[in-house]
């Protein structure tokens, strides 16, 4: 859990130690505009801005009830977060498993890309698909009721 926080926490503490040094310096508009730079890229490469993940089981049998696609991905992947953002509210119609917390979800990804965690990694139908157009996997998503 806390390796998908490294990225994130790692921008905030660098912003906030250049913000520091240039409100000492005496330019403190700028300092604040770093930091609000530095803070929301954090938020950006956090976890927070994907829906909750689930494990890779649970996803697939949900899957196989409701007919969504699986996403595998992991915090800090501009693809994956390329793909959440395209998506927009379309994403939580999605069952999204974070492979960095979830042992189970990272091997599904190895086995379906030889060996690599290349994500995103969407699991529709059974058949995976690395990297697909947001488009496309929104129409993979079946018509709400």
């Amino acid at each position: 859990m806390t390796r998908a926080w490294i990225l994130p926490m790692s921008l905030a503490l660098c912003g906030a130690a250049v913000a520091t040094g240039l409100a000492l310096k005496g330019d403190p508009g700028a300092a604040a505009a770093l930091l609000l730079v530095f803070a929301l890229l954090a938020g950006v490469n956090s976890p927070l801005v994907f829906p909750r993940s689930i494990s890779a089981p649970e996803a697939r049998r949900r899957s196989a009830i409701d007919g969504r696609p699986v996403v595998f991905w992991r915090p800090g992947c501009t693809y994956c977060l390329r793909l959440r953002v395209r998506l927009g509210r379309s994403a939580r119609r999605l069952h999204w498993v974070d492979i960095w917390r979830d042992p189970a979800g990272a091997e599904a990804v190895r086995a379906a890309n030889d060996g690599a965690e290349t994500v995103p990694t969407v699991l529709v139908a059974g058949r995976p698909h690395v990297n697909p157009d947001p488009a496309w996997v929104r129409a993979q998503l079946p018509p709400s009721t």
